[in-house]
């Protein structure tokens, strides 16, 4: 049985919760902001103010249509490097006003097209994922589906990483890994069952520390179950965050990543 292929199957099915359906369910008052402030808006990644339990946070989420319509106009959830640098802008502007920062990763990776990597993707990427490490404010981070290589990683660099229970989150895509490793993307089936990438896998890694469970069938069997279990969830982990202090909380979210990963050192020269 290929776990983690079922999985996939799941967390791909068109009916599945997005963020538009999760931030009517769990947040109120939501405020869109737009635009990088260097080229433009990037429609697959959505951010702004909204309040949560009575305070506010600050909102990042990937989208994922449900429809072709909808996947044209987000990109198929593969974000550009505006995209990225808006969520950056609404991240810094949160830590100015100590506001919480709470991300919702659904993505199968960043855009590799050549107009994106013209206007920086990687270094896009990059920043990201050094200005989170440093964020003096809480980051919560949710894989609702998919999370795909660093364009995932861009918004999950966080003090705590939690994943839906169908979810997956993985270095590269099924279909990359066998691109890659056997010049066959249609072996993707066979690359998701090695790539250690669910829910389950992560938490024993140490990559993921809770794993949100789902509606029995998967999420989209019924969304406003699925909404009070991410904001029971959400709700706990802004109440474990909240009195942290700074330096006590970018030490541990530095050495939460430090202490990802497993090697082993060879004796003499290689």
């Amino acid at each position: 049985m290929n776990e983690a292929w079922e999985h996939i199957e799941i967390v791909r099915n068109a009916k599945r919760p997005n963020i538009n359906d999760y931030i009517s369910m769990i947040f109120d008052d939501f405020i869109e902001f737009h635009g990088d402030r260097f080229y433009g808006d990037d429609c697959a990644i959505k951010g702004g103010i909204a309040i949560f339990q009575g305070k506010p946070v600050t909102f990042i989420g990937m989208v994922k249509g449900k429809n072709v319509e909808e996947n044209k106009k987000c990109n198929f959830a593969m974000p550009n490097p505006e995209g990225y640098r808006k969520a950056l802008r609404l991240m810094k502007e949160a830590e100015k006003f100590h506001r919480p920062v709470v991300c919702m990763v659904d993505t199968p990776g960043a855009n590799p097209s050549i107009g994106a990597e013209e206007r920086g993707q990687g270094e896009a990427i990059a920043r990201n994922l050094y200005e989170l490490m440093r964020l003096k404010t809480p980051v919560v981070s949710i894989i609702l589906g998919e999370g795909g290589s660093g364009g995932a990683l861009a918004l999950a660099v966080c003090d705590e990483l939690a994943m839906l229970e169908n979810a997956v989150y993985s270095v590269i895509s099924p279909r990359g890994f066998a691109s890659i490793l056997w010049k066959d993307g249609s072996r993707e089936k066979e690359a998701a069952g090695l790539l250690k990438m669910t829910a389950e896998n992560l938490v024993t890694l140490g990559v993921c520390d809770y794993i949100i469970k789902e509606t029995t069938g998967g999420a989209h069997t019924n969304p406003q179950t699925q909404g009070i279990f991410i904001s029971e969830y959400l709700d706990g982990a802004l109440k474990r965050l909240r009195d942290v202090p700074v330096e006590d909380m970018l030490e541990s979210r530095y050495e939460k990543f430090r202490r990802i990963g497993v090697f082993s050192e060879a004796d003499g020269d290689i």
